[in-house]
């Protein structure tokens, strides 16, 4: 069961912790995506992980419920997938780009990758109208159309400019 108050990791070291082309691989990743630290790519590839395994167990398996339900969450998120086999195609780089930060920077919201993340860690963003600080934050496809910059806080930033 754990210790309550602790919190269990999220991600999960490489291996090998000095392969030159892994590290060369993440280090465009995180400057494509506009990361801070290594650690969201592993966090990421957490999640990655964890649905192929899923999709693994349930084709060994063969329930067409829980299958359907994966398949459902997956598609809930934004990512195109029909058959358990398309959900082990799913990449590190599927799951970056529904994060928070990367689809404001896309809709156009802010000027760079970093930029994106600066207003969300300020609080000046908000999807359903809930403000949201996390630039990890998955955007499932619903919630897609209802990003937006916190009003309030875009009319005093465009005062400041006045």
């Amino acid at each position: 069961m754990g210790q309550p108050k602790r919190f269990r990791k999220k991600y999960a070291r490489p291996k090998k912790p000095y392969d030159k082309a892994r590290i060369e691989t993440e280090k465009k990743t995180k400057e494509n995506f506009g990361l801070r630290r290594k650690k969201e790519i592993w966090r990421a590839e957490g999640i990655v992980r964890d649905f192929r395994r899923r999709a693994r167990a349930l084709q060994a398996k063969s329930n067409e419920k829980d299958e359907k339900a994966l398949i459902d969450k997956i598609n809930k998120l934004g990512i195109s997938t029909k058959r358990l086999d398309d959900v082990l195609q799913i990449g590190l780089d599927d799951i970056l780009s529904r994060r928070l930060q990367t689809i404001i920077f896309k809709k156009g919201l802010a000027n760079s990758m970093k930029h994106a993340r600066q207003l969300i860690v300020h609080g000046h963003v908000t999807v359903s109208e809930k403000k949201v600080s996390w630039p990890s934050y998955i955007v499932e496809k619903d919630d897609e159309d209802k990003i937006a910059l916190d009003p309030y806080i875009t009319a005093k930033i465009i005062e400041k400019k006045e």
